[in-house]
């Protein structure tokens, strides 16, 4: 393997000549944004602001301590449940968010923020690279154990540019609302790493899936994942939603859905193991399957029941889908989902898209109130004339976007990992 792999050399050399290169292009293209710059206090006084209270650190630095500790510690942990994978599932996390939020301030910065030639950032630009940095860890769950950390720099590269560029059309051209993700960070970084896996694919493989099984102590860190995830989804949701009744709605939809999530995962898992013992598995991933099919509705007038009813379901399809869809991917169609990133992140982010796809559909003035309508879906300037029924239309088409990106994507990316000698964990 240290034959093959040869990181001694090949990773110190990647990563000092990609950092050089992230050196390089912050000092070209990187600049603080106005509430971040020292001309703050002229700002304010253009502004007619009294207050530093006003600067948009103060709203959306709580949203972003909690993004950031999901993203770190959050997806590493709940990948320790590999008894073989533990130190590869935080190690190469770290490595792989660390390098691609650099390079998703960039390229989400000249697609959003690019001004007189600079990229102007802020924090909402650094919750925002940690949202794209999700996708790749998301996609990081299928390959994980098949890949060397080489690999994965280079599918997180290709990863943020791809991502951004599904982002830009989703939200830019296709005006879809998706503040929580559903679509552009879930269903696209689950499904890219799916096709990456089945591309990776060979027979040997089944050798190691011995070191896939987990041990009592591997259980228990992953448990830490995944109550970081569990407890901080709100804020993942609402964190880029508008100030208001927004992001309060989202925190409020996203803690219902969660909630009702447990439950159900607890009852089919044990309805669904021998003796009905509950699988850590299940418990693990299903459980935040909620959190993940809310996304796209999070800032909608989705109500609470309703927030439960997808919480339910997702839970129900979740754990299911560890039961019986696993297997047959990994039988069937050679994908073998290392994490189960199908079920937790693939199925519901499917699920949350269909949901704000119907939640927009269904909006009406009478339930949003004739201002709260058009906050909320962004109906002014060109988009003033578009209905809720055709919003609804553009909710699906982003589905099929994402999906269309992700295959494509996966496929390119996959090729030639694919052809190369691979490394492990």
């Amino acid at each position: 393997m240290a034959k093959n792999t040869n990181m001694r050399w090949r990773l110190p050399l990647v990563c000092l000549l990609w950092e050089l290169a992230m050196i390089v292009l912050f000092g070209v293209f990187v600049r603080f944004g106005a509430e971040a710059d020292a001309h703050w206090e002229e700002e304010k006084q253009d502004m007619n602001l009294t207050s530093d209270i006003e600067n948009d650190f103060y709203f959306r630095y709580p949203s972003f301590q909690d993004v950031h500790v999901m993203i770190f510690v959050g997806f590493g942990f709940l990948m320790t449940f590999l008894k073989r994978y533990g130190f590869g599932a935080v190690g190469f996390n770290f490595l792989l968010a660390a390098f691609g939020i650099q390079w998703a301030l960039l390229m989400q910065g000249w697609f959003h923020s690019f001004k007189d030639g600079k990229i102007l950032i802020g924090v909402e630009n650094l919750i925002n690279a940690d949202f794209c940095v999700g996708s790749v860890c998301i996609a990081f769950g299928a390959i994980l154990g098949k890949t060397s950390p080489i690999q994965l720099l280079v599918m997180t590269l290709f990863q943020v540019t791809l991502f951004s560029v599904n982002e830009y059309i989703l939200l830019n051209l296709l005006h879809v609302k998706d503040a929580g993700g559903s679509m552009t960070i879930h269903t696209f970084g689950a499904y890219f790493g799916l096709t990456v896996t089945r591309i990776l694919y060979r027979p040997n493989l089944e050798q190691s899936k011995d070191k896939q099984g987990s041990v009592y102590h591997s259980d228990l860190f992953a448990m830490i994942g995944t109550l970081y995830l569990w407890m901080y989804w709100p804020s993942f949701n609402s964190a880029i939603s508008d100030h208001g009744d927004a992001q309060h709605r989202s925190a409020i939809n996203t803690y219902c859905s969660l909630a009702a999530c447990v439950l159900t995962t607890m009852a089919f898992s044990s309805m669904l193991q021998k003796k009905g013992k509950l699988d850590m598995v299940h418990i693990q991933n299903a459980t935040l399957a909620g959190g993940v099919a809310v996304g796209t509705s999070a800032e909608m007038m989705l109500t609470p029941y309703g927030s439960l009813i997808v919480g339910s379901i997702s839970g129900i399809v979740s754990t299911l889908g560890y039961v019986y869809f696993t297997p047959f991917l990994e039988s069937r169609l050679h994908i073998q989902d290392t994490c189960g990133i199908h079920n937790l992140h693939a199925m519901p982010g499917l699920i949350g898209g269909i949901v704000g796809a119907i939640t927009a559909a269904a909006a009406t003035e009478d339930v949003y109130g004739k201002e709260g309508f058009i906050k909320a879906f962004d109906f002014t300037g060109v988009y003033q004339t578009r209905t809720p029924s055709i919003q609804g239309g553009f909710q699906a088409a982003g589905i099929v976007v994402s999906l269309l990106m992700a295959f494509a994507g996966g496929a390119i990316v996959g090729k030639p990992e694919g052809s190369t000698e691979r490394g492990g964990c």
